[in-house]
């Protein structure tokens, strides 16, 4: 296997094609999550478990069931996410209820989180093998936890500072995340597609 693919694999997904600040998958627990830097950096813990899991199975299915029952695709990548997000949601709630009480609402939200279904749907147009599966979902999930960390940090450093009151709030949580991403914009040229 070529390591210069899989790195160029790894940082696409992080920073070039970021799910959430370039896609715009995953908004729901980034705008929810990210009011605090712990619970936002867990949260990404989290998601890279399930975007792990879910690569796996994304490369089974594609590889063993949906070659014989393509009209399986879509329902089968719910089943496995749903399937994962309750084991994560399982397995927090018994090792770290605090966790389990700050992520709230938001942690069974990571079945509908966009950025996992969407990871299976294009690692399987893509033709990813296992590896190059597994390579692109940890990217995903550390460009997911990097735009969680990013947008805590900067909402823990608005709520410090002397903000007009027009702008407090959801006006300022959107400002940032368009700057946020209008700044990931500037790693669209990084590398070539070759």
């Amino acid at each position: 296997m070529d390591f210069q693919l899989l790195l160029w694999i790894f940082i696409s997904a992080m920073l070039v094609n970021n799910f959430t600040l370039s896609y715009f998958l995953g908004l729901c627990p980034f705008f929810g999550v990210s009011g605090k830097l712990v619970t936002a950096f867990r949260l990404g813990l989290a998601n890279i478990f399930v975007l792990t899991v879910t690569s796996i199975c994304a490369w089974a299915l594609y590889s063993y069931v949906l070659p014989y029952a393509p009209y399986l695709k879509v329902i089968s990548l719910i089943v496995v996410v749903a399937s994962t997000v309750q084991f994560v949601e399982m397995a927090i709630r018994k090792l770290s209820p605090p966790l389990f009480q700050a992520l709230g609402i938001f942690l069974p939200l990571i079945t509908t989180n966009c950025a996992i279904l969407g990871l299976a749907l294009f690692q399987i147009t893509r033709e990813y093998n296992l590896l190059q599966g597994l390579v692109y979902a940890w990217g995903a999930g550390a460009g997911l936890t990097l735009a969680l960390v990013l947008m805590a940090g900067l909402r823990e450093e608005t709520e410090l500072s002397d903000v007009p009151a027009v702008v407090k709030g959801t006006a300022m949580n959107l400002i940032i995340a368009g700057i946020l991403s209008l700044a990931f914009m500037g790693f669209a040229g990084l590398f070539s597609a070759g």
